[in-house]
């Protein structure tokens, strides 16, 4: 698995925990706004080097 994958499916993973974590907020009857996560470093870098290439 190259890392450009493992990246992928980590980020997958992570968006896929943050739903589930607002599911279950949800049905406990907490109203979370669906505000999408701050990016991290590394998103941000990843973003402007593919503009660049």
């Amino acid at each position: 698995m190259t890392d450009q994958e493992l990246n992928k499916r980590k980020a997958y993973f992570a968006k896929v925990r943050l739903n589930n974590y607002q599911a279950s907020l949800r049905l406990e009857g907490i109203e979370v706004p669906n505000i999408p996560p701050a990016q991290n470093k590394a998103k941000i870098l990843e973003k402007y080097k593919a503009t660049k290439s």
